[in-house]
């Protein structure tokens, strides 16, 4: 059986993964605030209730899995150029001084 303490301390578990999971937090922020007006705009439209919350919700999904794919991408992206940058730092201090460095090549010509 599992006590109350260990049932806080799942949720806060949950919430501390959202918040150090690149692009989380801030697609289910974007997900809630295309939620709204959605659920909103089709209740004034149709003053249904029930197909009014769904429209929420699908709202909900399609913002927040379009702003996560999105900035995963972007991520992803800066990621792949970041460990380039690294690289060539390293090969630069790595050949500076030698026969290798391009720089220097260069400005012997």
């Amino acid at each position: 059986m599992v006590s109350m303490e260990d049932s806080g301390t799942r949720g806060l578990n949950l919430v501390e993964r959202i918040q150090k999971t690149p692009c989380a937090r801030d697609s289910l922020l974007y997900g809630i605030g295309g939620s709204v007006p959605a659920g909103l705009l089709h209740f004034l439209f149709t003053s249904r209730v029930q197909r009014s919350f769904h429209a929420g919700f699908a709202g909900f999904m399609l913002t927040t899995l379009g702003s996560w794919v999105y900035c995963r991408y972007n991520y992803a992206m800066m990621r792949a150029k970041l460990i380039t940058i690294q690289k060539g730092i390293k090969m630069k201090s790595l050949y500076e001084g030698t026969d290798l460095d391009i720089t220097r090549r260069n400005k012997e010509k």
